[in-house]
């Protein structure tokens, strides 16, 4: 982030480093090491890697100069070239600013989605050792906020847990790819089959300027991943408060003025994700009404959306290991907030079930 934005009204972002404007311009110059790698001969390799290492411009230069061509390559490609000197036509050659921002938000992304499974793992583990030691831990299901009949905790844990698995194989299922198909996506595949492979990132069937999908699927993965943990902290939610007592957090947070208070944290962060990427989704979703070969406004609106969109799934993702890892389940609250008789077998046994059937 840059120093104008530390994240100070934000505490519910995550992967910050590998999301801020320095990580973006490293993810840029990337793409361009690589494009000269693809094509150029090694001296001009050389001189293109030595430009983009010695970058003489700053984070808050860049962003200034971006206005007047309306994106950042475009003053980069300038800087690179100019150091690149007898060499600078294979800058950025055969590309267009769009494939350099585009590629970079991929390799952006490809980081921050292995930091979320990596946390979903740690959900999804937590989760099951929850399930199976309260599967037939007795408390009241809630139904339109009144107690309806009795289920076990168990069941409660494993439903998150389920949709903790979908998340991830959601998630999971991205394969960002690189963008290179030039300044009206005509550019040779072959060229940009090298590029995907010199980057580790997927190769596209075709270039996708204004077919995007690949924004979309990620739009709609971390939409799902934070509703999904939302779930989860809405429950941690009703269950932590004072008169039900039944779930509390192990490292809940404190109050300014209430020293008694133990408030449930982690899970308010969560809720707080959950409430703002359907709105980033949208206008995601939005930009595939993109029109001719390159889209103006609709490309340009995705950058900050997708950005804020992967810090918001990174910090739901992360507070829900945090908060699954020292939940504090109370079952003697669980027992005696219950009224309503009844069995509970078949909310075991289905507590076994799908603990048995999900891998």
């Amino acid at each position: 982030m840059s120093s104008a934005d530390l994240g100070l009204l934000s505490p519910m972002r995550g992967a910050g480093e590998a999301t801020g404007d320095r990580a973006v311009l490293r993810a840029m110059l990337e793409a361009e090491v690589a494009l000269a790698r693809i094509q150029a001969p090694a001296e001009a390799v050389a001189a293109v890697e030595r430009a983009c290492a010695e970058l003489d411009v700053g984070v808050a230069e860049l962003a200034e100069l971006a206005r007047s061509g309306g994106n950042p390559v475009i003053p980069l490609v300038e800087r690179l070239r100019g150091a690149a000197g007898e060499h600078a036509r294979w800058v950025h050659a055969g590309a267009t600013s769009q494939d350099i921002l585009d590629t970079a938000l991929m390799l952006v992304a490809r980081r921050v989605l292995g930091q979320i499974l990596a946390d979903l793992d740690i959900v999804i583990a937590g989760l099951t050792r929850l399930a199976r030691a309260h599967r037939d831990t007795p408390m009241a299901a809630r139904t339109l906020t009144q107690q309806a009949v009795p289920t076990t905790f168990g069941l409660k844990a494993v439903g998150w847990r389920e949709l903790a698995i979908g998340a991830r194989r959601r998630l999971a299922a991205l394969d960002p790819p690189a963008q290179l198909g030039g300044p009206a996506g005509t550019l040779d595949p072959a060229l940009c089959a090298a590029f995907a492979r010199e980057l580790g990132l997927a190769v596209p069937l075709l270039p996708w300027h204004v077919l995007r999908a690949p924004v979309a699927d990620l739009a709609g993965a971390l939409a799902f991943t934070c509703g999904a943990l939302g779930k989860l902290a809405a429950d941690v939610l009703v269950l932590s408060r004072g008169e039900i007592g039944e779930l509390s957090e192990g490292a809940g947070g404190g109050s300014s003025s209430m020293p008694h208070k133990h408030n449930p944290v982690r899970a308010v962060m969560i809720a707080a994700a959950a409430r703002q990427l359907p709105a980033l989704a949208a206008i995601l979703y939005g930009s595939l009404a993109a029109e001719d070969e390159r889209p103006p406004g609709a490309w340009h609106a995705e950058w900050q959306p997708l950005r804020e969109a992967l810090r918001l799934g990174a910090g739901a993702a992360r507070d829900a290991a945090e908060l699954v890892s020292d939940l504090r389940v109370h079952p003697g609250r669980m027992r005696g907030n219950l009224s309503v008789p009844g069995s509970t077998g078949a909310a075991a046994d289905l507590v076994t079930r799908a603990l048995e059937e999900t891998p």
